[in-house]
């Protein structure tokens, strides 16, 4: 063993080192591992890598690449796999139940296997939407040297002339339904939109969160953006795999570098980028696994005072491929820290800080992708917080590319996504209600639903920004018009969504922040009074364990305690 690392201080010395670990050594030796290497750091590379859906088909790949830099650099790789639910398959239908509580399985995953082989370190692949923070979630509450490194996005579709996106596909359903799009035009857009490896290449979640990897600190500068069919993807992850050696050598950790002021960092490049409302559910999931308090109004605080400037996808024009070749996540945020909006002392992975690492980019006057932060695209960010008498604990909403930013109806009420996409493919929808889809929260769906089949539905019939919808479930990152997440107290909870009526009034502003009901408190207690709890249809299983589990969106939907009741943190064992 070389003199850089005292194994006597890492987790796989309980593995590896003294008489008493033969038996465990004799394993290393039947996969044909040398006495050498057994002595070196247990390097974990995990991988959500699957063949579900092209967003995660390149991660194994990318994995095992990443195999070459932990060796270079002293280290012993270690290869294992966890799940994924990708969103784009799951969407629509009762397998979207499993999305969210698929983060919670994939984080358990990745601990239970770096907790049962006692690995040094962490260098962690992910693709789609929840994977992402799922993996960024197991390096904070494992606390073990870790880099994190998203697989890449999948370049535009072409159709017609233009660049699309799988969003297009979604949509082009609602004009199909309106009787605007052909059968033979839908077809013909769906085999083209996604044409190849590579998650969803707009600023949805997955993407969202890639910027957020970087943000953060937890990825090399300027690695996320890249696509995943660029052979460079392979270079990141031996990097990533050599730069993780250096961490272990310094015991650099994430806790050191996902700091409060990391975490306000990225929630405000969520904002500028007009990205996922799914940041302020992961967000805060993230903290909570470093011990932080950080919740949906401590992202909304940040959220409130950030420019607006990347012209991204769905509110904009542009692509991730797009924002690679403008600069990518470091050329976004070299305008936002020269603009005051970024905490530049933060610690990062490369060993310095984010400012240090900015002070090596260059800004590009002449891409068209990235604003300046002295003339953004809007003065406040591209997601805004609510909160008011119809969420108390508060709710989310994304305004980039917007027109309206005020919104008052009556409500008209369902009491699950089916029914809603149902009214809506009936065209019985009318211009001015708010549709309310309720009992889709964390607890009450179970599992916190997205919405984009609906709200996709909604901008091919022309409805997009003429109605409003609330849920307690949550939206894709693809999702564009007048649509309210996280709504909190969940319906399952009680909470006032549940005793909202038909043709109650509803009011929304989202300039100043709220979302109120227009029903009198004596009225909302009669109805409170009356209210029962609903038994949902999973009653065993994952989703049954979630539901009995899960705290309220606000705080990131989570379901164990965090860092705040540890009485040891795995690195130490």
């Amino acid at each position: 063993m070389t003199n850089r690392f005292d194994k006597s201080r890492l987790p796989s010395r309980h593995v590896s080192v003294g008489p008493e670990r033969a038996p465990h050594r004799s394993y290393y030796y039947a996969m044909g591992i040398a006495e050498e290497d057994i002595q070196k750091p247990f390097v974990a590379l995990a991988s959500a890598g699957n063949n579900s859906a092209p967003c995660n088909t390149t991660l194994d790949a990318q994995a095992d690449a990443a195999q070459a830099g932990v060796i270079e650099n002293g280290g012993m790789p270690r290869r294992f796999n966890t799940i994924t639910v990708t969103d784009g398959i799951a969407m629509g239908h009762q397998g979207m139940k499993s999305s969210l509580v698929s983060r919670e399985v994939i984080a358990d995953s990745v601990e239970l296997s770096v907790r049962g082989h006692c690995y040094d370190a962490l260098v962690g692949f992910a693709g789609c939407d929840k994977s992402l923070p799922g993996m960024m979630m197991a390096m904070l509450r494992l606390n073990i040297p870790s880099i994190f490194v998203y697989g890449g996005s999948i370049l535009p579709g072409r159709y017609q002339d233009k660049d699309v996106t799988v969003v297009d596909v979604f949509e082009a359903v609602g004009q199909h339904a309106a009787g605007n799009c052909p059968l033979g035009d839908l077809t013909e857009l769906e085999k083209v939109a996604c044409p190849g490896h590579g998650a969803c290449g707009g600023q949805f979640t997955a993407n969202t969160m890639a910027c957020v990897g970087e943000a953060i600190g937890l990825s090399l500068p300027n690695s996320n953006m890249t696509p995943a069919p660029y052979s460079s993807r392979e270079q990141i992850a031996i990097a990533a795999g050599y730069q993780v050696m250096d961490l272990v050598e310094r015991n650099v950790r994430p806790r050191d570098i996902c700091t409060r002021e990391a975490f306000i960092n990225a929630a405000r490049v969520v904002a500028a980028t007009g990205g996922s409302t799914n940041g302020a559910l992961h967000l805060p999931a993230m903290a909570h696994e470093a011990g932080i308090e950080f919740d949906l109004f401590d992202v909304a605080e940040a959220f409130k005072s950030t420019p607006y400037i990347a012209d991204l996808k769905p509110g904009g024009q542009y692509v991730a491929k797009d924002m690679y070749e403008a600069g990518g996540v470091y050329m976004l945020m070299k305008t936002m820290l020269a603009g005051g909006f970024l905490d530049g002392n933060c610690l990062t992975v490369t060993g310095k800080t984010l400012g240090e690492n900015i002070d090596e980019v260059t800004w590009n006057p002449d891409q068209k992708v990235i604003y300046d932060v002295k003339a953004p695209i809007s003065p406040t960010g591209g997601v805004v917080g609510l909160r008011g008498s119809l969420a108390p604990e508060g709710a989310i909403v994304k305004v980039a590319g917007m027109h309206r930013l005020q919104f008052t109806g009556p409500a008209r009420v369902f009491d699950c996504e089916e029914d809603c996409f149902a009214a809506v493919e009936a065209r019985s929808i009318n211009e001015g209600e708010v549709l309310v889809i309720r009992y889709e929260g964390p607890k009450g769906g179970p599992g916190m639903r997205e919405m984009l089949s609906t709200t996709a539905a909604l901008y091919g019939l022309g409805m997009g920004e003429k109605v409003a919808l609330i849920t307690d479930g949550r939206f894709s990152g693809a999702t564009r018009g007048f649509c309210i997440g996280h709504v909190g107290p969940e319906a399952a909870d009680g909470g006032p969504i549940a005793l909202v009526e038909n043709g109650d009034m509803i009011r929304i502003d989202a300039e100043a922040g709220t979302i109120d009901l227009d029903v009198a408190d004596d009225v909302l207690a009669v109805r409170k009074a009356a209210w029962k709890p609903r038994a949902n249809d999973y009653q065993s299983g994952a989703l049954w364990r979630y539901a009995r589990n899960v705290g309220p969106a606000s705080k990131g939907a989570v379901t164990h305690p965090g860092a705040s009741a540890e009485t040891h943190v795995y690195a130490d064992i």
